[in-house]
């Protein structure tokens, strides 16, 4: 559930804009490693490192000439393999959650020329774009067909042409684009001559009705493609489209096409080969395929399976002149990385010990390493190491004195790497250094100097560890009021997400903030907690991720509860004040919270949560809580609108009647349930909005004052 956790992720994108920080996209190297590409004063320019010396790629007066219309703003660009060309994309709209769909233009680096792709087609509905291996040619998918322009001719052709709003060539249906977080649904093959793509029919979803009650006198309904929990997926194939002839080779993978989920493919490089995965519909059993693109045989070469789930992919990365691939694996208990050869037969183990790999940074094949973050030790953390490829033990890259969570963005030929470094109390600082020697690349930018130059805030957040009566020890954050009298009793507020979509308890900057806050909490008096229950997604092992399998709703609940009991005992606490709010899962959690445990809730504040798990989508509900067409138990035992019945304390639950996530029908389910056990309550719908409750004039604002004015009535701030 990608956009579950949109709290965090909205308060990451305001602290990088209010410090006029680079965005958190990707680099763009040059082949060689040695300089990047960005966008600057409406240019694309070179940028070479170490000197940082600046080159103009494509001009300004190429791009807006008088002669040139309807180029927008530079969303983003690829340059060709030759560098003669460069692709951008401009104009774009939202499909979902991102801005996905566009206009696309070709700069001729050779010609000084400016061209328009897919002109043909309406206007801002070209979507990932992308240049032949050669250059010549770019293909895009437009109103759910693929098609492929040549750049020499100047001529456009169909790839395919049976694309519906419901049969999907190239790109994916919402539940798709949510939880695999699959967007961009082809690949051209190495040679150029052929391109694989995915075709999701989504013909026998259901659509979910969200009304509409304001933009128009008479209300209408908005159609959302849904497949709700125990309802069927859509079906999934993957073709490889001849360019010569548009005739598509279906791959012939084994299993329903139904049943099952592809969520990753690729090209093996410099072959007629692909590498797909393919999850079952329960998500517990992963297999990987290598398929032939002239026949469409393939072969199983990998099977893993767990009594829980196995995530998906984060794809592969080729090795020995692609006889084999880097892939990351519990099965030991541990996310580890592995070499595994192409056909599958041949297993070694890279990383060893009771730890995590977080995610990988670079494989440095020509000195045999492999880069990656993990923190073997704190799982707030986050640190560079790399190991050899041959397997062996880990060496931390980022300097131990740094203690914090740390970013890097490293150079393909692994020289150089774009370092972020922050914590609870440094917000994020970049600085450019030379990953072969960990030296910056100047001392005036360096981590070390800019650090030199803060103030420490006088009031730092503080971490903790709290092992309630289960004997699980917890990780947890606190911010203190300003002025902290230990012989004075304050007000509690949790902050709680609580499900296996994202962390809380992270040493970074924001932890211990409340940006919903329409104050400052710790000068009003308010002591500020976040606690990190078993299965969320801590590098703490397959165990405690997993252990909240058909668990969702109690077992995280529990958690919480009994940290918040053992919290409840400092002698600084006053338990007749103790709030907890949440947003999506958290907003889930928050109403679980209030309802099993009324004793020790007397506040809280649920926004745009799911009341019932049996509304929530398949992927990801039944990826968790197993599959509802054995039984439901699970699911309801875990759903708030079960013990809505037990509600003691003051609850104001929040949601946009817009939402296509989680959709308001969870509101009325749940305010049904209150009314029918009396219960009373506060509620603030916010017409047409969305899962992150931003849309309109004011909306942020007005959600901020009422979620600062309920909390300060019913859980008063200050210390007594």
């Amino acid at each position: 559930m990608n956009f579950k956790h949109i709290f965090f992720k909205l308060a990451l994108v305001l602290i990088l804009g209010l410090l006029g920080k680079a965005n958190a996209q990707d680099i763009k190297w040059s082949k060689d490693g040695n300089s990047y590409y960005e966008v600057s004063q409406g240019e694309i320019v070179s940028i070479s490192l170490p000197l940082n010396e600046r080159k103009t790629i494509v001009s300004r007066n190429l791009l807006y000439s008088s002669g040139n219309t309807g180029l927008g703003e530079i969303k983003s660009f690829e340059i060709s393999e030759d560098g003669t060309k460069v692709l951008l994309y401009t104009n774009s709209k939202k499909v979902w959650r991102y801005e996905t769909r566009g206009d696309y233009f070709v700069a001729d680096l050779k010609t000084n020329q400016l061209s328009q792709v897919g002109k043909d087609k309406p206007a801002s509905s070209l979507m990932f774009a992308k240049f032949s291996p050669d250059g010549n040619k770019v293909a895009y998918v437009s109103k759910h067909n693929l098609y492929v322009d040549d750049l020499m001719s100047k001529t456009s052709k169909a790839l395919t042409t049976d694309g519906t709003e419901r049969l999907i060539n190239g790109t994916f249906d919402w539940v798709y684009e949510e939880e695999f977080d699959c967007r961009d649904g082809f690949r051209w093959s190495p040679d150029g001559q052929s391109i694989a793509y995915w075709q999701i029919d989504a013909t026998k979803i259901k659509n979910f009705l969200m009304i509409d009650n304001t933009d128009s006198i008479y209300s209408f309904t908005i159609p959302v493609e849904y497949p709700k929990v125990g309802e069927n997926p859509s079906s999934c194939k993957v073709g490889i489209v001849n360019i010569a002839s548009a005739k598509t080779t279906w791959l012939e993978v084994p299993g329903d096409k139904i049943q099952n989920y592809i969520p990753r493919m690729d090209w093996i490089p410099s072959s007629n080969e692909l590498i797909l995965q393919q999850l079952n519909r329960e998500q517990n059993v992963s297999k990987l395929f290598v398929a032939d693109a002239s026949s469409g045989q393939v072969k199983n070469i990998y099977t893993e399976t767990d009594k829980a789930w196995i995530d998906v992919s984060q794809g592969w990365d080729w090795i020995n002149e692609g006889k084999e691939f880097i892939w990351m694996s519990e099965s030991d208990g541990w996310r580890h990385l592995y070499r595994i050869s192409k056909d599958g037969k041949k297993h070694t183990l890279i990383t060893q010990g009771n730890y995590d790999v977080i995610e990988k940074s670079l494989i440095d094949e020509k000195n045999g390493q492999i880069y990656f973050i993990a923190s073997p030790t704190n799982a707030t953390q986050k640190y560079l190491f790399k190991n050899k490829l041959s397997g062996g033990k880990a060496e931390m890259v980022t300097p131990s004195i740094l203690k914090g969570s740390h970013a890097y963005e490293i150079s393909p030929n692994g020289v150089f790497a774009r370092h972020t470094y922050q914590n609870a109390s440094v917000p994020p600082i970049t600085e450019w250094m030379k990953l072969t020697t960990l030296n910056p690349l100047t001392m005036e930018g360096s981590i070390t100097n800019q650090l030199g130059r803060m103030r420490p805030p006088k009031n730092k957040v503080e971490f903790f560890k709290v092992t309630t009566e289960d004997g699980i020890e917890l990780d947890g954050w606190m911010k203190k009021p300003d002025n902290f009298d230990q012989t004075k009793k304050y007000p509690v507020v949790f902050y709680v997400y609580g499900e296996p979509a994202s962390q809380t308890v992270t040493d970074t900057y924001g932890a211990g903030r409340n940006w919903l806050y329409a104050g400052d909490m710790p000068k009003d008096g308010y002591i500020y907690i976040s606690v990190e229950n078993r299965g969320a997604p801590a590098p703490k092992g397959r165990e405690w991720r997993k252990s909240v399998f058909q668990k969702i709703g109690t077992l995280n609940i529990r958690d919480q509860a009994m940290a918040a009991k053992k919290i409840m005992e400092w002698p600084f606490v006053d338990k007749n004040r103790v709030a907890v709010w949440g947003w999506s899962g958290g907003g889930s959690s928050t109403l679980n919270l209030m309802f099993q445990y009324p004793e020790i809730y007397k506040t809280g504040i649920a926004i745009a949560a799911v009341g019932n798990q049996l509304t929530y989508d398949n992927v990801y509900q039944e990826r968790y809580m197993g599959s509802p067409l054995k039984t439901k138990e699970a699911y309801v035992k875990g759903s708030p609108i079960t013990y809505a019945k037990n509600l003691q304390g003051k609850l104001l639950y929040v949601h946009g009647t817009g939402d296509d996530n989680v959709h308001y029908q969870n509101a009325e389910m749940l305010i049904n349930e209150l009314i029918k056990n009396r219960k009373v309550f506060q509620l603030m719908s916010y017409p047409n909005r969305t899962h992150s409750i931003n849309e309109g004039e004011g909306t942020s604002e007005h959600l901020a004052l009422t979620y600062t004015e309920f909390l300060q009535r019913n859980c008063p701030p200050g210390g007594k």
